[in-house]
């Protein structure tokens, strides 16, 4: 069956009872990984994790179908999670239909997925297998998400702050989540024991600034800022940055202005549309200048080319880890060249 984003939530715990095979894909993985999270927690009896990546998945699909039906280390239960890119998990998928009801829960996050591939397509006609397929959130409904996860630890979290969480972390529901596991630690609050939250108690906590996060490269290399481009690409190799997570920063930036290009009008002001989706809360108002001229930049064939381009530098980076910072920088200089003529 296919479950909207939108109601997995709610529906988590009763597809965790009556369900055994979930892929959870689409462009948000942030959100997608933590539904798959949500949804282990409400399995009866989740057991041991066993875990795959998808070169693994890809090269080995009789051994991952082995394990769905193979006992745990320790004689329990036990569950597969499987993360992937696009189709690699649909051989190991159609051996597992093969197996006996009592195969173990297999959870299948699969970025560059949508609910149209091959492997969604094997499952949504089954009685237990799930499909859901994400999509990157607006501030608002992430918010709405912190406030839930701030409830659920013990935090009376105030809007302002749930909504500056959400745009601290660039709309990333893991991280968002981290950020509030964080903040309960730092306040000892618990469901039993709850506490309020204010700015300070956040900014005692909160992720490392943006001046030494990701968003300086991204902005550099969007909006086509090529005389800042040597500097934020030395400083990404002085601190010693993860080279797939600046990618997947700039995969949530990118998603996003995907979003926003989608509902924008053929002679809609840009400035004016983003003024607007700040006001209604879709867009974090730090944000405003850089979308509106990214947006400019990137619309119509080129953007779709840029998404393109950021699923093929995903799989490069996969597939080459040991090259991945000399990948990620030459694809990052023809972006940012990219979009200095773009506009």
């Amino acid at each position: 069956m296919k479950v909207k984003s939108g109601e997995f939530a709610r529906r988590a715990p009763q597809l965790a009872r009556d369900c055994r095979l979930f892929f959870l894909c689409g462009p948000d993985e942030g959100g997608a990984s933590a539904a798959a999270d949500k949804l282990i927690a409400a399995l009866p009896d989740a057991g041991e994790r066993i875990e795959f990546s998808g070169s693994e998945v890809k090269s080995d699909p009789v051994r991952i179908a082995d394990e769905a039906v193979s006992s745990s280390l320790f004689g329990g239960s036990r569950h597969l999670y499987l993360r992937v890119t696009g189709d690699e998990a649909k051989d190991a998928l159609e051996l597992m239909l093969d197996q006996e009801e009592g195969a173990a829960p297999v959870v299948i996050v699969a970025r560059s997925a949508t609910d149209k591939s091959r492997t969604a397509k094997l499952i949504e006609k089954r009685a237990d297998g799930v499909v859901t397929m994400f999509y990157p959130p607006d501030l608002r409904s992430l918010a709405g998400e912190v406030r839930q996860m701030a409830d659920a630890a013990g935090l009376r979290l105030p809007t302002a702050l749930a909504e500056r969480i959400a745009g601290a972390v660039r709309l990333d529901a893991r991280l968002a989540r981290s950020e509030v596991e964080k903040l309960a630690l730092y306040l000892v609050a618990s469901p039993q024991s709850p506490k309020s939250v204010d700015e300070a108690d956040y900014d005692a906590v909160c992720a490392a600034s943006e001046d030494d996060g990701f968003n300086p490269l991204v902005t550099a290399v969007l909006s086509g800022k090529t005389d800042r481009l040597a500097h934020e690409l030395e400083r990404y190799r002085q601190t010693g940055m993860n080279a797939v997570g600046v990618l997947l920063a700039f995969e949530r930036r990118v998603a996003q202005l995907a979003q926003l290009a989608s509902r924008l009008g053929p002679r809609q002001s840009i400035p004016a549309f983003i003024e607007a989706e700040s006001q209604a809360r879709r867009v974090f108002w730090k944000d405003k200048a850089e979308l509106t001229d990214q947006l400019s930049r990137w619309r119509g064939p080129a953007l779709d080319r840029l998404v393109g381009r950021m699923m093929e530098l995903h799989q490069q980076l996969l597939a080459r880890s040991q090259d991945g910072d000399v990948l990620l920088a030459q694809a990052l200089t023809q972006i940012a060249r990219h979009a200095a003529r773009g506009r």
